[in-house]
């Protein structure tokens, strides 16, 4: 039906004709031509048209409107044109709807409810597009139950809900689809392409009948076939519902087929998790039988051997040497055991479970040695030096051997790397005749790493400690903690504060893991641990153990573990036999001295295990009974020296002192110089320093400036001239308050032109009013000062106790000269003062 408008009558008026084939009829009705209802045509002969005018795309047409037919409200089904249906309506006033359909031509619009569970659904509840139906038969059923069936003729949009009678009755305009022309190969494609996806939808789903795919595969028209298919196949009502409001063939062509593909990608989904699911199933079964048939064969050779691991499990129960609340713990896990079957999930867990609490040492202990004398023996042929901790194991086994208990030492070894601390732990465990486990803590960040995690997770382990113990098989050994100085932690865990416990001799007699459940006995393990440094160790964890120094090794003791230990070693390891190769001390000492510089021995039993390679190569290639390194021929086996110390200067100099500091790898000289220049007061400080050293600096130039005037210095030096501090090796960070006293005479000295001993090196802290304060790593710094050839070393009166304990072998030709103030220092540092 189209609509032609003549003219316009006025502000919201027009007027124009329509027409159905060849009958035109006037109109008249308003401007709003979306959704005005209007009435066309000749009353007197009866032929009056009601419609809707509306606009698709500038293309004016009229839909009719056809009125107050009776509504029925669907829940969870969705009515499509042409399809022949059942349903059954119980609600009273749809009962009354299909009543009056009855009395009214039998026809009643079918629109389905967006919600099922809405009882009286208004307009607001429903959809607006449904289908305009033809009922054809009604039975009435018990219970008031109407079963209608009815056959879909055509869409319909709901207009206006009338909801005041007996049922609800609406005005329906007859929807119309959108106008589309599409090219006859379009068409065709369309058709094409909808029945190759129906076919691979119908071999997916097996359950689509031959005739139904060949009755759809005789469809030619665009239309039809996709009605049919939006009948047919088993859409959710509310993707039916997307279907039916379809305004046009492409619309509708792109959402079915999107459709029809989504059930293809499910129903291939679903396969093959069935096949998954089966083949899974499958294997169960089959185990299931070949264990019964083993089991029958074993019955039909006498062995049977049901419950097998439950008695195993028992017999190791009952030998085992533990408490009885233990004893109790383990037998019901071992019932439970015997009552779960062997296919279950749940009989692995607690099989690993069982094992965990049979291998614990929760009674059995080794004997230790008793034997002094020998203990000293092993230590002193496994490691030179190391009197400290040496001296502390031999205490506790003394005291050990006359009380017969007492609670085990919790040991620290803090020093550089490659001390010995690893191994020192190895032979104390041998000297006490222990059994020996080590336990890296190393970049451990999780707190069940040491406790263990709660058997209630999957893949559920002891943690590190009670590992550590069922290792070792008795509840007395010797643990190592290894790097205890880098276990980590987040903002979720901290590690460390799950080692207070195991490091308390106070608590842990009843140290729990969560996944053993039970508490352990931790107070007779000798625990050892190692670090490098105590900054990085909390507090807390730190008041717990007993620290003891490990501190770097002098070039002669360096050689002296060099001859009784490394080079054998590293003989033995390389295939070397007794006098294939020697080495002179001269060799030795050089090697030591210009080819490493640390504060342990690593790069030395490195360096050594170079020479051995090149050793035995030359005796196979040069057919050598035996290699002799000296100091003449050692460049060839190791290239040119490696390192050269900064010895002291030769000449005394102006604004030039030597200063000592502490590294990771033993001490260094620091030669501080100062320029004075004009200026407008400022102070540079290069030479990559730290905040500290700054300050320290800046503290040395204030005290400097309160005494001026006892070394004749001008008072407006300071504002006409800049001073400029600089510590060489720039690319080396370096702080720390021990150059304090170095810098402020290096600053005194360039002000007052009065030269410095070369000879004389200096550390301490200073303060603004000239006192200097204690610092550390003084034996390593005493060290580097008689390598780089000092004669005097200036350090902290308050360090006094700490230069007696260094050795006399390192003391040995070097001047140590106590200061309190800097007075004193200037003293012993200045030529004239």
């Amino acid at each position: 039906m189209f609509l032609r408008l003549e003219m316009l009558l006025g502000e919201g008026c027009c007027r124009g004709y329509c027409g159905t084939g060849k009958q035109q009829y006037p109109i008249q009705c308003q401007k709003d031509l979306q959704t005005h209802v209007f009435a066309a045509g000749n009353a007197s002969r009866g032929r009056v048209l009601y419609g809707v005018l509306r606009n698709w795309n500038g293309d004016y047409r009229v839909s009719e409107l056809i009125q107050n037919l009776p509504v029925v409200a669907l829940r969870g089904m969705t009515v499509l044109p042409d399809m022949v249906i059942h349903f059954d309506v119980s609600r009273e006033r749809s009962v009354h709807a299909i009543e009056q359909a009855m009395l009214r031509e039998q026809r009643l619009f079918l629109v389905t409810q967006k919600n099922v569970q809405t009882e009286n659904p208004g307009l607001e509840d429903l959809y607006r597009i449904g289908t305009i139906a033809s009922v054809k038969q009604v039975i009435k059923l018990p219970h008031n139950i109407l079963r209608v069936l009815a056959e879909g003729l055509e869409r319909g949009e709901l207009s206006h809900l009338e909801l005041d009678g007996d049922y609800p009755e609406a005005e329906v305009i007859r929807f119309e689809e959108e106008p589309e022309s599409l090219a006859p190969d379009i068409c065709e494609a369309m058709i094409r392409s909808l029945k190759e996806t129906f076919h691979t939808y119908c071999q997916e789903s097996g359950k689509t009948g031959k005739e139904l795919e060949r009755q759809m595969g005789e469809i030619e028209e665009l239309s039809r076939l996709m009605g049919q298919l939006m009948i047919h196949l088993p859409f959710h009502y509310e993707e039916k519902q997307k279907l039916l409001e379809a305004a046009s063939v492409s619309e509708r062509f792109e959402l079915l087929g999107t459709l029809m593909n989504k059930e293809i990608g499910i129903m291939r989904f679903k396969r093959e998790l069935q096949e998954k699911i089966k083949a899974r199933v499958d294997k169960n079964q089959r185990e299931y039988l070949l264990r019964e048939q083993l089991k029958v064969i074993r019955e039909e050779l006498g062995e049977d051997t049901s419950g097998t691991d439950a008695d195993h499990f028992q017999e190791a129960l009952d030998k085992l040497r533990a408490s009885k609340e233990v004893k109790e713990k383990i037998g019901k896990e071992i019932t439970r055991f015997k009552n779960i079957g062997s296919n279950s999930s749940e009989s692995a867990v607690i099989r690993g479970y069982i094992e965990t609490l049979l291998d614990l040492p929760w009674e059995k202990t080794s004997r230790d040695s008793t034997d002094l004398k020998r203990a000293e023996e092993i230590l002193n042929a496994d490691h030179y030096g190391l009197e400290k901790v040496k001296e502390r194991v031999l205490e506790f086994l003394a005291v050990r051997t006359l009380t017969k208990k007492g609670s085990s030492p919790i040991l620290c070894l803090v020093g550089p790397p490659g001390t010995g601390k690893t191994s020192i732990a190895r032979s104390v465990a041998k000297a006490l005749n222990k059994k020996y486990v080590r336990i890296c803590l190393g970049g451990v960040r999780d707190e069940a790493e040491i406790r263990g995690h709660r058997r209630t997770y999957v893949g559920a382990m002891p943690g590190r400690i009670a590992a550590g113990m069922r290792q070792a098989g008795v509840k007395n050994p010797l643990m190592l903690l290894d790097e205890i100085d880098k276990v980590s932690s987040d903002y979720k865990r901290d590690t460390s504060s799950a080692l207070l416990e195991v490091l308390d001799s106070e608590q842990n007699s009843r140290f729990q893991d969560h996944y053993v459940e039970l508490p352990l006995d931790l107070s007779e393990v000798l625990f050892i641990a190692t670090a490098n440094d105590t900054q990085t160790i909390p507090r807390p964890l730190l008041d717990r153990m007993e620290l003891i120094e490990v501190s770097s090794y002098t070039e002669n003791e360096k050689v002296h573990i060099a001859r009784e230990h490394l080079i054998g070693k590293q003989m033995e390891k390389n295939g070397l036999k007794e006098g294939q190769l020697s080495l002179s001390l001269k060799a030795l000492e050089t090697l030591i001295h210009s080819y490493t510089r640390e504060a342990g021995v690593r790069q030395l039993e490195r360096k050594l295990g170079e020479v051995c390679r090149k050793a035995a190569r030359e005796i196979l290639e040069q057919n050598k009974k035996s290699v002799r390194l000296t100091e003449s021929n050692l460049s060839r086996y190791l290239g040119k020296p490696k390192f050269v110390f900064d010895m002291a200067n030769e000449t005394d100099e102006v604004g030039i002192v030597r200063g000592l500091a502490w590294t990771s790898v033993g001490g260094d000289t620091l030669q501080i110089e100062v320029n004075i220049m004009p200026g407008k007061g400022e102070i540079s400080l290069t030479g990559m320093m730290g905040d500290v050293m700054k300050e320290s600096a800046r503290t040395g130039l204030s005290y400097i400036r309160s005494v001026s005037g006892n070394y004749g210095i001008d008072k407006e030096f300071y504002q006409e001239h800049d001073i400029h501090i600089h510590i060489p090796e720039g690319a080396v960070p370096k702080d720390g308050p021990s150059a304090g006293i170095t810098m402020a005479t290096a600053m005194l000295s360039a002000i007052t032109e009065i030269p410095v001993y070369a000879s004389v090196a200096m550390t301490g802290e200073i303060t603004l009013r000239g006192r200097v304060l204690p610092i550390g790593g003084l034996k390593e710094k005493i060290l580097a000062a008689k390598s780089a050839g000092i004669k005097t070393v200036l350090v902290p009166a308050r360090n006094k106790r700490d230069v007696e304990e260094i050795s006399a072998e390192i003391r040995k030709g070097i001047r140590i000269v106590y200061v309190e103030q800097m007075k004193e220092v200037l003293e012993a540092a200045f030529h004239d003062h």
